[in-house]
């Protein structure tokens, strides 16, 4: 696919102080420093999406400091797609940065028809990546993850795949998602064994949803490995858009797999009382959102999707404000609780 230059953007040049105001953390005990909000190319990025808006959102992502971007082999819509995109930008505007980026893709969910097209079995895996790399025009990628939990498949071949992607030169790092505790410390051992720098699990985490709490960052914490966390703004409910109803054309309107009408109602006294507390601190509700989750120490990074610029730049702003004091810390737990 080519970009459409009629618009008049011209080549890429990145910010000459693109780092200055970013914060970075690291990743467990690895020697990688990511950045605390990383760019998520799961929604906004597929061939049904504006390519120069997505192209806009990249070039001001790095701009302000996110060397992180995260993909996944079924990004889109339609499947792929959002790689395919990405790798056009990347070969128009990011290749002579590629040693500034850190790039993740994954697999692990449904790709492609048949027995071969999902899951963890090794074919996958390996496959998987090898259409990535095409899709992306990426030689490696810095960190390969597993997408979920294969419930059939041993977890000695998923984990021997993985580690065999690395020595291949096709990834530098390893990592896993949505993986419960118990299997995260079986993932960890085995990599360990295999030699392999196994240094992320993505998980959704949220004011709203705090799964992780229960043994997974202690689980990380023991294991020298670090946490990047999705969906932070709960799919949009901590943000302003619901705090005065349901907008007919909001993700909740049209009841998606992610998010509905019930969810919502059922969350939104707790959304209401977070927002105010926000304001107290001169935020808004999904800045401190994020701020939040920066708090624990295990957190590498937050990723951040982005339809446009503008909101992009209002989410970094949650950098300027990541102290909570003991009174604020009381009163959120009692509204989450």
């Amino acid at each position: 696919m080519q970009i459409n230059d009629k618009s008049e953007i011209q080549s890429y040049l990145a910010s000459p102080k693109r780092y200055d105001n970013m914060t970075y953390n690291r990743s467990g005990k690895s020697g990688v420093l990511l950045p605390a909000l990383s760019l998520g190319l799961w929604h906004n990025f597929g061939f049904i999406d504006n390519i120069q808006n997505a192209r806009n959102v990249l070039r001001c992502a790095f701009d302000l400091g996110i060397t992180h971007f995260d993909l996944a082999n079924n990004y889109g819509p339609p499947y792929g797609s959002a790689e395919e995109n990405f790798g056009t930008i990347f070969k128009n505007d990011f290749k002579n940065y590629r040693d500034e980026l850190f790039i993740a893709t994954k697999a692990g969910y449904d790709m492609w028809p048949g027995p071969y097209g999902n899951y963890g079995s090794r074919k996958y895996l390996m496959s998987s990546l090898d259409q990535s790399l095409k899709r992306m025009n990426l030689d490696y990628v810095d960190i390969f993850y597993h997408h979920r939990p294969d419930p059939d498949t041993p977890l000695e071949e998923t984990m021997g795949a993985l580690a065999d992607i690395v020595r291949q030169g096709k990834a530098l790092y390893v990592g896993i998602s949505n993986y419960q505790p118990a299997e995260t410390q079986r993932a960890a051992q085995l990599l360990r064994e295999y030699n392999v720098p196994f240094i992320l699990h993505q998980a959704r985490y949220s004011m709203l949803d705090r799964w992780v709490e229960n043994g997974l960052l202690e689980t990380l914490e023991n294991n020298g490995i670090g946490c990047i966390a999705f969906s932070p703004l709960a799919q949009g409910m901590l943000t302003n858009k619901y705090l005065n109803g349901i907008p007919k054309d909001s993700r909740a309107a049209k009841n998606l797999t992610y998010l509905d009408t019930e969810t919502v109602n059922n969350n939104i006294e707790k959304i209401k009382k977070l927002s105010e507390i926000a304001e107290g601190r001169d935020q808004k509700l999904s800045q401190m959102a994020i701020a939040w989750i920066l708090r624990q120490k295990q957190v590498a990074s937050v990723l951040i999707g982005a339809s446009s610029t503008n909101q992009l730049k209002e989410n970094v702003k949650a950098l300027n404000n990541l102290e909570f004091n003991e009174d604020e810390l009381k009163l959120i737990a009692q509204i989450i609780s």
